[in-house]
């Protein structure tokens, strides 16, 4: 069957619509603000075999990671109209155990057509501290673990499953409401999905799915063949991973050759004792997040890029961790400094085009306990937001959301509204952006007054490093974690856990971008 280039356009934006519209569904019918107000969710769909067609602008981190979700449901269940297959195992395809991931097959004409799919990070499923990222030795401590199950089986909801999920919670409400919300969506998509088939015929959907995934790598290889062959190394490392105070390595090579890039983290350091670890899912991701910034034209967000790229991990490191290892910080901060090490090196093949380093951490801060006001336990969650770098051009943007996560800051009043904090300062960081021709981004305050005793975690980096300048640019300022009581001031360490009293004020300091260019 020949290619109609008209065609090839509008199927294009018909798979996009779909992850599109199942995101405003998730959105809407969701119960947490880390979903609803902060749309820490990503949705796409995929053909019979699990190759990615389209995913909406959702979640960087997400994008080489559900493709592998969705081939290990594969590989391990067989499927029937009607069901629904949910998983948030990390050795699965899974990211972290926050990250749940619900799997909906579609059918048409007699046979599997495809998968409507979407992750949310829920506000805690279990483990040991609030929140389900604690700096945790073992992944078993980091929460309920699920690999691949039928939550639906034939449109009936498994009552066995839904009950341990919601009996390994501290907030089985708001985790019912989510969930609940993820079935919907992706209902929305499977029935949008079905929809596009029967208007136009299983055979040529499945062209055209196959046709932009060949046009995706093709477009990806093009830019590849635009960069000089040659290798391009960069090292950065993490501060610490909250157990052994010392610097992690993270070390990679680029090398271009023709249309191909290899990308090598050899001599990266060994899988962490701490929560810091990322698993392979997580490593493709921030590769095709980087390589898909680089690309000009809009192109689909598909798997067809990651043909032109070859993956090189080493097995049992920091940067493609083997089971126990726990890896509740690998999704948020080791997937931000794979970014910064890529970026780095991808510096030196194009130094006119690449930014400085962003802040380089999610700023992760989970508050849990017991909310006396309303009678009930409260778990919430957040990542904050911090400066950009300077990139040729332009000075970087201040307190946004970068790189590996792309979304929002919680509004205060959604805050105020579902838990007992209450924000008292929020501000900009003034002069924490690097020094140079043009200035890294500032990065951000954020200050909250306890109403109740809380377990607090934090998961941060860039607290004893800087975010590197470019160009001869300077770095960024480090962020600064603080608590205040009675109105003293007692720094709190980037990654760990501390009991809070009422009326104690959580002081969240996120880092600058990095400077680009000799300020002259």
């Amino acid at each position: 069957m020949s290619i109609d280039l008209v065609r090839l356009e509008v199927f294009k934006h018909l798979f996009a619509s779909i992850p599109e519209e199942m995101g405003a569904a998730l959105q809407r019918a969701s119960f947490s603000p880390n979903i609803k107000e902060r749309r820490d969710f990503s949705c796409a769909v995929f053909d019979a075999q699990g190759e990615m067609i389209a995913q909406a602008a959702h979640i960087p981190v997400h994008l080489g990671a559900m493709p592998l979700s969705v081939q290990s449901a594969i590989r391990r269940l067989s499927f029937e109209e009607g069901d629904m297959v949910i998983l948030n195992d990390p050795y699965q395809g899974g990211t972290h155990l926050p990250d749940i991931t619900l799997i909906t097959p579609v059918f048409a004409e007699g046979r599997l057509a495809g998968f409507a799919a979407n992750r949310a990070h829920h506000a805690d499923i279990g483990g040991m501290a609030p929140g389900s990222m604690p700096i945790a030795r073992e992944l078993v401590q980091e929460g309920l673990i699920l690999p691949p199950v039928k939550l639906l089986a034939r449109g009936q909801l498994q009552p066995a499953v839904w009950d341990i999920i919601l009996r390994n919670t501290r907030s089985p409400e708001e985790r019912a409401g989510d969930l609940r919300a993820q079935i919907a969506a992706n209902q929305r998509g499977a029935a949008r999905l079905g929809e596009l088939i029967a208007a136009n015929g299983l055979a040529e959907v499945q062209h055209y799915a196959a046709a932009l995934l060949d046009y995706t790598e093709r477009m990806t290889r093009a830019l590849i063949s635009g960069l000089p062959d040659g290798r391009f190394e960069f090292e950065d490392a993490l501060d610490d991973d909250g157990i052994v105070e010392e610097p992690l390595p993270i070390r990679v090579s680029i090398q271009i050759e023709g249309d191909q890039a290899t990308v090598d983290f050899a001599g990266s350091a060994p899988q962490a004792q701490g929560s810091v670890n990322a698993v392979h899912a997580i490593t493709l991701s921030a590769v095709y997040y980087v390589f898909r910034c680089l690309v000009d034209s809009e192109i689909p967000n598909n798997t067809g890029s990651l043909r032109a790229i070859r993956v090189l991990a080493p097995e049992g490191s920091l940067v493609n961790a083997s089971p126990p290892a726990p890896v509740a910080g690998g999704n948020v901060e080791t997937s931000q400094r794979i970014v910064d090490v890529l970026l780095g090196a991808l510096a030196g093949a194009l130094p006119a085009q690449i930014p400085a380093a962003s802040q380089g951490t999610m700023n992760n801060t989970l508050i849990g306990g017991w909310d006396t006001a309303r009678g009930r336990a409260f778990t919430y969650y957040e990542t904050i937001a911090g400066g950009m770098g300077a990139r040729p051009g332009a000075d970087g943007p201040s307190a946004l959301h970068s790189h590996m996560t792309n979304t929002l800051n919680t509004p205060a009043e959604a805050m105020e509204y579902a838990y007992p904090i209450q924000v008292l300062r929020y501000e900009l960081r003034a002069g924490t952006g690097g020094a140079g021709r043009l200035r890294g981004g500032d990065g951000l305050r954020r200050d909250l007054l306890l109403q109740a005793p809380a377990t607090v975690s934090l998961l941060s980096e860039r607290r004893q490093s800087r975010p590197y300048g470019l160009a001869g640019g300077g770095p960024g300022a480090p962020g600064e974690n603080v608590l205040i009581r009675d109105g003293s001031e007692q720094p709190l360490p980037a990654k760990g856990e501390v009991a809070l009293r009422a009326g104690d004020v959580l002081s969240i300091r996120t880092p600058g971008g990095g400077g680009w260019g000799v300020d002259s």
